[in-house]
């Protein structure tokens, strides 16, 4: 049922939620409640900036629902019977990206038996959603910036090129200004994409949002599960809005999810949720010994004075594995912490064998 906006903006603890056939593009995607003042505010510029044909780029944490923001402006939009595409930007090696974004000719590389559209032509008529634009190679990120200035792809290995009507929006994890000064982003296609900037806000920055969402994920899980109604206890209720959510909404479901599995008498209980442990303050060391730059000489000093050659390999490797597994086998996250980008994280990780190249 389609409701006017001003009674729209009565209803606002209603989630909006993607149709039956974009749930089924993006099983990625999370709910999204609109009752936190910080919420209502994104929606209703969303509601403003939706019909525009301008670019939009999404900024928020992971697990913030940038791609149900994304869903929500071309619903909104002109284009909302045209196709909705979402593509993860970092889920590609280098070698493919190109490929899957522009398409490729019959013969254009080893293995390519016939030739495939790219996405932006899958998306023709309506909304590419680029995820993890952050990720993009510089080459690549070349290529795009003519495709959006000059409204057409080139497939790999063709001559000729191919006009599109795509509206893009872009979403990352990382504050883009900053990739651009340190040269791994290119500051004109920056200024093309953030036409419209919508940043989502975290969780903890929405608490307003975070009993309303757990509610609704009760409910859904209820009904997925063959449950019947289950209800918040009072402790429960409190533990969940004091939780700092460094995982946001995703993390949020998984909890609720889990406390769902193990709950007893209809009632979740505040010891049914298993939150996150790096919310609690660590106690202090009994021996700080020496600060971590310093341990590290030490540790680096000790090591140049071993035999053998590479060291500057077998010290990368440790780096790179070490924080890896620091960010919970995350690579966005660890990529992040050590300031590089994901595709060069994923090809240190490849070329040590932490992970496998087709993952």
């Amino acid at each position: 049922m389609n409701l006017p906006a001003e009674a729209e903006a009565e209803a606002p603890v209603l989630p909006w939620q993607p149709p039956a056939r974009a749930q089924a593009l993006a099983a990625r995607a999370v709910p999204q409640v609109f009752v936190d003042p910080r919420s209502l505010a994104l929606r209703e510029r969303i509601r403003l900036v939706a019909p525009s044909e301008a670019n939009v780029l999404i900024i928020g944490e992971t697990g913030t629902g940038k791609e149900l923001i994304a869903r929500h402006v071309h619903a909104l939009s002109a284009r909302q019977r045209a196709p909705f595409v979402a593509v993860n930007c970092g889920a590609f090696s280098e070698q493919l990206v190109e490929s899957e974004l522009f398409g490729h000719e019959k013969g254009a590389f080893t293995g390519a038996f016939s030739a495939k559209a790219g996405w932006f032509e899958a998306a023709n008529g309506g909304t590419l959603f680029l995820d993890e634009i952050g990720d993009l190679p510089l080459a690549i990120q070349v290529k795009l910036l003519r495709v959006l200035q000059e409204r057409e792809v080139v497939r790999l290995g063709a001559r000729r090129s191919i006009p599109i009507d795509v509206r893009v929006v872009a979403a990352t994890n990382v504050r883009l200004q900053q990739a651009v000064a340190a040269g791994q982003f290119r500051e004109d296609l920056f200024y093309r994409l953030n036409v419209v900037h919508l940043a989502v806000p975290t969780l903890r920055e929405r608490p307003g949002d975070i009993l309303p969402l757990a509610r609704h994920f009760i409910d859904l899980y209820c009904q997925r599960l063959g449950y019947a109604p289950v209800r918040l206890e009072p402790a429960a209720e409190a533990k969940l809005a004091g939780h700092a959510w460094p995982g946001n909404i995703r993390e949020l479901e998984n909890v609720i999810h889990h406390a769902l599995l193990v709950h007893r008498a209809g009632r979740i209980a505040a010891d049914d949720l298993h939150l996150a442990l790096r919310d609690e303050p660590a106690p202090p060391p009994a021996d700080p010994g020496p600060a971590p730059m310093q341990a590290l000489e030490h540790a680096v000093h000790a090591l140049l004075q071993q035999p053998g050659g590479a060291r500057m390999e077998a010290i990368e490797e440790a780096i790179v594995r070490t924080a890896f597994q620091f960010c919970h086998h995350n690579q966005v996250q660890a990529a992040r912490l050590l300031g590089i980008s994901r595709n060069v994280m994923r090809a240190r990780l490849i070329r040590i064998g932490a992970i496998d190249a087709l993952r």
